[in-house]
């Protein structure tokens, strides 16, 4: 989360210190150092076995780290019980108490903690209000919707206000317009309350929607932090850029045209290169250069040309997407501008971009 101008930064809250995790043989997570400042929004998205919920449960005690430390505001919790812990905890499964109404679900952890009858009562008021259940709080569990479970989940979690709160999966569970619903309701209560949430996620497009950073996890390992925009946009490695949206990639080597000018040669071509992309990415030898689907044109102009065959086309409602066959047998994914109809498949195209579209991963 960046500071307002002429603020000062925010105070780190949780700081990773060569953690890392072994089972015998089997690295689950490699050293990794990470920093969250206090307020933000981290979100740790990437492939089944990337280690972000090993890091996640290391962090709040489920799991032993082999080495390294975790600090929560500059105290060291390494060792630290998982009760004792100022964090808060959100699953995909929202374990919520069949027995226990709502306003008792959400007042448990406040009487965990000693908290006096009238001040609970009211915090309980306040959290129903903050997820708009206040009306039943006198329901069961199994009287209400997974996307009222959850948000009732949330609130349990938010009452007693953690220092920290983890959320693993928490809308896995629910269908796709439900699940859009619950991420806006979770960046909301995040905006009002300040928290610091770090988000375990394999969904892009929810974690590009959600964060203010993402860390993205590859082979138990930090593969690239930035923000939604700098990680699609500016992806440090071929990874990234495949795992983040859809990417088309041609892999080839640096070189030089006749007149110096630096290009990629590939099996399908020589392409043209920006000298952004040259001071982003690699200098020389082997490359790969990525260009998104919206950067590429099938009436446009453009420094780079592909031909190729029109193999299907895909409708998305709130966009069209042309899948071309190049001659070395590969595939690009053109995105056709707002209003243009697709050309009929089996058509001879032109696919061009700009040079200075594409980014070089090495």
């Amino acid at each position: 989360m960046s500071p307002l101008p002429g603020t000062a930064p925010p105070a780190c809250k949780l700081q990773i210190d060569g953690l890392t995790k072994s089972y015998g043989s089997v690295v689950a997570l490699q050293p990794t150092r990470l920093e969250v400042p206090a307020g933000e929004f981290l979100t740790l998205l990437g492939p089944s076995g990337s280690g972000k919920t090993t890091l996640l449960q290391m962090i709040c005690g489920l799991v032993e780290p082999s080495g390294g430390r975790i600090l929560i505001d500059g105290r060291d919790e390494t060792r630290t019980p998982v009760h004792k812990r100022d964090i808060g905890l959100v699953f995909q499964h929202y374990a919520l108490f069949p027995h226990l109404t709502v306003s008792e679900n959400i007042g448990f952890p406040l009487r965990m903690r000693g908290v006096a009858a009238a001040d609970l009562d009211r915090r309980v008021r306040d959290a129903l209000d903050m997820v708009h259940l206040g009306h039943l709080g006198d329901r069961f569990p199994k009287e209400l919707s997974g996307g009222q479970q959850q948000r009732v989940a949330l609130a349990r979690c938010f009452v007693y206000q953690p220092s920290v709160i983890l959320m693993d999966e928490p809308l896995g569970a629910l269908d796709k317009k439900l699940r859009e619903r619950m991420q806006y309701e979770i960046k909301r209560l995040h905006r009002e309350t300040g928290a610091t949430i770090i988000y375990v996620t394999h969904d892009q497009e929810e974690a590009l929607a959600m964060s203010d950073r993402i860390c993205l996890m590859n082979h138990a390992r930090i593969e690239q932090i930035g923000t939604p925009h700098d990680i699609y946009a500016r992806p440090k490695t071929a990874f990234a850029a495949d795992f983040i949206g859809v990417s088309n990639i041609f892999r080839g080597s640096i070189q030089r045209d006749d007149g110096g000018a630096p290009i990629l040669v590939t099996g399908g071509g020589r392409f043209r290169l920006s000298a952004a992309a040259l001071a982003d990415g690699a200098g020389q030898g082997e490359a790969s250069l990525i260009v998104r689907p919206e950067q590429l044109d099938l009436d446009g102009d453009g420094d780079n040309e592909v031909s190729g065959r029109v193999v299907d086309t895909v409708y998305a409602g709130s966009e069209t997407r042309v899948l071309v066959a190049l001659g070395d047998q590969s595939t690009v994914t053109v995105r056709l501008r707002r209003g243009m109809a697709p050309p009929p498949l089996g058509d001879e195209v032109a696919v061009r971009w700009r040079s200075e579209a594409g980014v070089l991963v090495s």
